[in-house]
């Protein structure tokens, strides 16, 4: 059975293999964790879409008292190119107490509490229900050679499956005082735009005003200054309400206005960092992230094309989206709205006590609450299934480390004590679930 050091371990040598996507080559990370799980006795099978990019399932035999639960995560990683690292992204060095490298966070670290928490019910003769521990590959680019073509192709492995654990939740956020740990319920869904400029084209030595290039000024000009409206959806009615009842003034305030529509907007600029997040949670959002115009240096273009990343709250459609931005870029561009993913579940709180008594238990004091991820995991593709994921995978961080600012970013690292943490809790959960 794995001691504490384990999933130090484990993540230290998934950090070492680069699994940047594209390419992925998920193969390296998959030899790693069979190996380990075959030399203690659990049995496991390779799911493969692409070559060199394996999908891993081991189903682990319950004691018959629960259904099935389901622990996903993935082993593809983002590029660290044109990054500068104080560590080396891929070396895997323990520094001052905190694990370094690309997927520390995400989400090498949490896919060896995952593997240490079946390790350790297969120690104990297994937990109340089958666990099933999916690894996989192609997260960071949408999951097409993972979780949404296991999904597709391979439903029978998870049938009866009701609930499981994936990424995005259960990271300490401390605030006035307080810690807090949030839970992810819910998350948003991709809502692309392609927004289409035109103008008068003509030679680039003449003088010109008013053109498809001008248009894009005020476009990008436009959408950084406005927010779309504010909507409270229910997971954050319950982390904003949670939030409040637990801080003492000024925090508590600010928590209040932030449930109050005509407020919000401006509380969101005196919360620091937090603030961000609460930001994209409480609208859908758009973000210019492409631009296409033009074939020579000294042809004006007639036509410019923007691509805008949005993202729609749960309960909120496409047109929701193209009556809010019309509102707010007016009635001129052309837009083209491509939704992307499965349509969201309705949110299931029936296993959320379970989570947050493990938390209250491993953390006196602590505050756990409901939480919506506002990016996107592959729990959107075994929703499909009928499976409700929870973000779960917990890290006790201190009050000075904000683990999120290096998520795709320089310098991710992970301390060694909250990997620890998080593997008891996740072994915590496990066992004691009873669907």
């Amino acid at each position: 059975m794995p001691d504490q050091a384990f999933v130090v371990g484990l993540t230290r040598d998934l950090i070492r293999l680069d699994t940047t996507n594209p390419p992925g080559q998920e193969l390296i990370a998959i030899d790693l964790i069979e190996r380990v799980l075959d030399e203690a006795g659990v049995s496991s099978a390779r799911y493969e879409n692409a070559r060199g990019r394996p999908n891993l399932v081991a189903r682990l035999k319950g004691r018959g008292e629960a259904p099935p639960f389901l622990l996903q995560g993935h082993v593809d990683v983002v590029t660290t190119v044109n990054q500068s690292w104080r560590h080396k992204p891929f070396g895997g060095e323990i520094v001052d107490g905190y694990l370094w490298g690309r997927g520390a966070l995400d989400m090498k670290g949490g896919v060896a509490m995952m593997v240490s928490a079946v390790l350790q019910a297969h120690g104990r003769g297994g937990a109340p229900g089958d666990l099933v521990l999916a690894i996989l590959a192609d997260e960071e680019a949408g999951g097409n050679q993972g979780a949404k073509w296991l999904v597709d192709n391979h439903p029978e492995l998870f049938t009866g499956i009701k609930h499981g654990i994936g990424e995005s939740g259960g990271v300490a956020q401390h605030i006035g005082g307080q810690r807090f740990y949030p839970i992810m319920v819910a998350e948003k869904r991709g809502c692309q735009v392609l927004v289409t400029l035109r103008g008068p084209g003509g030679h680039g030595s003449i003088p010109a005003r008013g053109g498809a290039m001008a248009k894009l000024g005020a476009l990008l000009t436009t959408l950084d200054s406005a927010r779309l409206p504010v909507h409270i959806t229910p997971p954050v009615k319950l982390l904003l309400e949670g939030m409040r009842d637990a801080l003492d003034e000024p925090w508590k305030g600010r928590m209040a206005a932030l449930l109050d529509p005509a407020r919000a907007d401006a509380t969101l600029s005196e919360i620091g960092p937090m603030g961000a997040n609460l930001d994209a949670a409480l609208h859908n959002t758009v973000n210019a992230t492409m631009v296409s115009g033009g074939l020579k240096i000294n042809v004006i273009p007639s036509e410019v094309q923007v691509q805008l990343d949005g993202r729609l709250l749960p309960g909120f459609g496409p047109e929701d989206m193209l009556r809010e931005l019309r509102a707010v870029i007016g009635p001129e561009p052309e837009l083209e709205v491509q939704l992307v993913g499965p349509a969201q579940p309705e949110i299931d709180l029936s296993q959320l006590e379970l989570f947050a008594a493990v938390l209250r238990e491993a953390d006196p004091g602590c505050v756990p609450l409901p939480y919506l991820v506002t990016g996107g995991t592959d729990a959107r593709h075994f929703a499909r299934l009928g499976i409700r994921t929870y973000g779960f995978l917990p890290l006790n961080n201190p009050a000075d480390f904000n683990g999120a600012t290096t998520i795709h970013a320089a310098d991710e690292r992970v301390p060694v004590s909250a990997l620890e943490f998080g593997a008891r809790c996740v072994f915590e959960a496990v066992m004691r679930y009873r669907g």
